[in-house]
């Protein structure tokens, strides 16, 4: 199995900015998790029970209760910035957004 990753768009899609050798580590590091990964694949698992957890979840739930919230100024005053004193403004993700 070919463990080549494209690290360049790899990084890209995380917006990160690597060096060379940052590049080359992390090519390294994540050939041999696909490496693994097609190790595990080779397992024998007939009769093993699929599961999510390895412990038994359960859910808690709590009864539903409107309560007072925190004031909508006071939490937009620590937004980098807002529009129209509505929406936080976040910086840009995709080229071509507008507000």
């Amino acid at each position: 199995m070919d463990s080549t990753i494209d690290i360049k768009y790899v990084a890209d899609l995380a917006r990160l900015e690597l060096s060379p050798e940052q590049s080359e580590k992390l090519q390294r590091e994540l050939g041999r998790v696909v490496e693994y990964i097609a190790e595990l694949a080779e397992l024998d698992v007939t009769g093993v029970e699929p599961t999510a957890h390895a412990a038994a979840l359960t859910n808690v739930w709590r009864e539903d209760a409107a309560e007072p919230s925190f004031p909508r100024a006071e939490m937009l005053a620590n937004a980098p910035g807002t529009i129209r004193d509505e929406l936080i403004k976040v910086p840009r993700v995709l080229p071509g957004e507008e507000e």
